[in-house]
């Protein structure tokens, strides 16, 4: 990739704060259940396992959401290993043993089998710190699997942020987390920017914590997003150029307010 690097006066930003899973690096894939999954599971025939991660990534995004404006509990670590074991049946087609459930997310969640990558990420990570941007990430995984995570992927560890073992007034998607990220980042909060693939418990949570977010939805849950949307990171610079739009710029209510059904999380 030939060097793209923008300057910090062309993109009217100071910082950069991403979500780590399926943002940096892919990890709700279907290598990574194959491999947390051995030597006792079947093969996961590909299309069917994608369809179930697309369904399972809507309902936990859901999830978050009704937590985060007060119609469910928020959140918590317990509640990501349940939805990841939720998922898991939803591979196998059936109910899992409770032993092999939890042997299995355990393995998930504490990944060293082989890694996949984003082509695009590093070198732009690379060139917006040459460009003099602070970069930080945030994730709803425990510290140690974050680490992993990122050296496995060849990323600096020193951009964590927030992690799982925050008080859980910081656990995302609260916004005292956002806001706890970036005062850490030491950037305005006005000329923060983030990014996460989620609609409503990333992007929307994050513009309640009053940041400008991005939804890079690689996956492509959300086609009905027409604003501050992208499928790589190869396209943030040209979003960031442009200055935000009215629904940016607002909170969002809830998927219930939305007018576009097909963005709603399922």
């Amino acid at each position: 990739m030939p060097d793209e690097s923008p300057t910090r006066g062309d993109l009217a930003v100071e910082g950069l704060l991403f979500d780590l899973d399926d943002v940096l690096v892919p990890v709700h894939t279907v290598l990574q259940w194959q491999w947390a999954w051995r030597p006792n599971g079947p093969r996961l025939p590909p299309a069917h396992a994608q369809a179930v991660l697309k369904r399972a990534l809507r309902a936990w995004d859901r999830r978050r959401w009704t937590g985060l404006t007060g119609r469910a509990p928020p959140v918590t670590p317990d509640d990501q290993r349940a939805h990841l074991a939720s998922l898991l049946d939803g591979l196998a087609g059936r109910p899992l043993s409770r032993d092999e459930s939890e042997a299995v997310v355990a393995r998930f969640q504490h990944p060293s089998g082989p890694i996949e990558s984003f082509p695009e990420v590093k070198p732009r990570l690379e060139g917006w710190i040459r460009a003099g941007l602070r970069v930080g990430i945030v994730t709803p995984w425990p510290l140690e699997t974050a680490r992993r995570i990122l050296r496995r992927a060849e990323l600096d560890d020193r951009w964590l942020l927030l992690t799982a073992d925050e008080a859980p007034t910081a656990y995302l998607p609260a916004p005292t987390a956002y806001r706890h990220a970036v005062e850490r980042l030491g950037t305005p909060r006005r000329k923060t920017v983030y990014v996460g693939d989620l609609f409503w418990s990333d992007v929307h949570a994050a513009a309640r914590a009053g940041l400008r977010s991005i939804l890079l939805d690689r996956r492509d849950l959300w086609p009905h997003v027409a604003d501050d949307r992208i499928r790589s990171l190869d396209s943030l610079d040209e979003v960031l150029r442009r200055a935000p739009t009215a629904e940016a710029r607002s909170a969002a209510t809830g998927p219930e307010s939305s007018d576009r059904a097909d963005d709603l999380p399922r």
